[in-house]
């Protein structure tokens, strides 16, 4: 394992039985308030990225944390999908189901455009539903999802293959446990 790898990993916490009995949490609070992890996070994530993307999406909340300087870091555009009524103008909602429970994302329905290259920047790819819903929201606006990347991918839940399934082949992720 990459020193990358052990001092993000170590910076998250497991919360069992958050926030239902049955599910371990992965907090990221304390890689967040450790700022050479937090540092180390985003470069990560943003190396993962490839070139020539127009629009990096993130969704809320944690998502915003990461997609936006990743944003920065690759000169492109911050797109956030959020939860219903709290976007201003216009928007689509996608609803989809979670790991425990429901829930639908809102994106404004002007901002992608057809033809926009799309990296989707999330903290937790679980069980992909999160993400699939994004995905969706994206193409009806006719962007183009170039790729998926996360800090931790939670393997054990499969959402990579429930992804690949929809036609999303392009996911990486800086931690896989």
């Amino acid at each position: 394992m990459s020193s990358t790898v052990e001092r993000i990993s170590a910076l998250i916490r497991d919360v069992p039985d958050w926030p239902a009995p049955g599910v371990v949490f992965k907090d990221i609070t304390p890689l967040l308030s450790d700022a050479e992890g937090f540092r180390t996070s985003v470069e990560a994530i943003t190396a993962l990225a490839p070139t020539g993307i127009d629009i990096v999406v993130g969704m809320e909340a944690r998502g915003f944390i990461f997609a936006a300087p990743v944003a920065l870091n690759l000169g492109a555009g911050f797109v956030p999908v959020r939860k219903p009524g709290k976007l201003p103008y216009a928007s689509i909602e996608q609803s989809f189901a979670l790991e425990y429970g429901q829930a639908t994302l809102a994106m404004h329905t002007d901002a992608l455009w057809p033809g926009a290259r799309v990296l989707v920047v999330d903290d937790i790819l679980a069980t992909g539903g999160t993400i699939g819903a994004t995905a969706s929201l994206i193409k009806r606006q006719g962007a183009e999802l170039v790729h998926v990347a996360v800090l931790m991918e939670l393997g054990f839940l499969d959402g990579r293959s429930r992804l690949t399934d929809t036609g999303i082949d392009s996911i990486s992720a800086v931690v896989t446990v």
